[in-house]
């Protein structure tokens, strides 16, 4: 290979555009092939073809393209490499991040953020160039790895929506409330979930849970009710490990 990664990728939606103005950014060779093109000379005259399109489409396009000497990669986090098939070289790539626009996808592509790997090597060489941290996820793991992403981000912010509408019910400015997440998350990272697990579930104080539950609006007292019972059990001893 030559000292220049060359890059084809195909999907010029966020993701595709993150990646090609990241890799562009660190010296890759990128040739990011335009909405509808002809694929199937993809895997000519590169090292990699990376298929950026929604996760429905990824074993469509990867039939579509000739085998030829490129290794065949997707960026999807829930897909495994069997979508690759008919390729005698594959391999993925995800970032663990959210790329909104291209342009701060590709800052963050290149922000020595993690990537889940699995594959040919030049994955690894992939996230190197954009100094970058990755682990392997093997493919019967897919779906559980990347719902375990889904919860640290959507649902997150998902969370972080009560918070905003809670803060407005009591005319309270949000950023007080998420300067005290932020707090919270930085203990998390510290000593880890149950050791900064504070409050009245942490103490077992019903009174207080039950004087919350009085207090808050019929739509949003089920996800309380449901986050208070996972806070709760933080602070019980796990036995056993959870079992696939």
């Amino acid at each position: 290979m030559a000292d220049t990664i060359r890059v084809r990728i195909i999907g010029p939606g966020r993701a595709g555009q993150s990646f090609a103005r990241a890799l562009s950014a660190v010296g890759v060779s990128v040739d990011l092939l335009e909405r509808n093109a002809d694929v199937r000379g993809a895997a000519l005259g590169v090292d990699a073809v990376l298929v950026c399109t929604p996760d429905a489409l990824i074993a469509s396009v990867a039939q579509s393209i000739e085998p030829g000497p490129a290794v065949i990669l997707h960026c999807s986090g829930a897909t495994g490499l069997a979508a690759l098939a008919g390729h005698e070289r594959v391999g993925s790539v995800h970032p663990l991040m959210a790329l909104p626009d291209p342009v701060t996808g590709a800052e963050r592509l290149r922000s020595s953020g993690w990537f889940a790997v699995a594959g040919d090597p030049i994955t690894r060489q992939l996230v190197d160039a954009l100094g970058g941290r990755h682990f392997e996820v093997q493919d019967e793991h897919r779906a559980r790895y990347h719902a375990t992403a889904a919860v640290a981000a959507n649902h997150l912010v998902a969370l972080l929506g009560q918070v905003e509408r809670l803060a407005a019910s009591v005319e309270v400015p949000v950023d007080a409330f998420l300067d005290l997440a932020a707090g919270s998350f930085a203990d998390v990272r510290r000593v880890g979930a149950a050791a900064a697990l504070t409050g009245p579930a942490a103490r077992g104080d019903q009174a207080t849970l039950d004087a919350h539950r009085a207090s808050l609006p019929g739509g949003e007292v089920e996800l309380y009710e449901v986050l208070a019972a996972a806070a709760a059990r933080l602070t019980r001893p796990v036995e056993h490990p959870v079992e696939d």
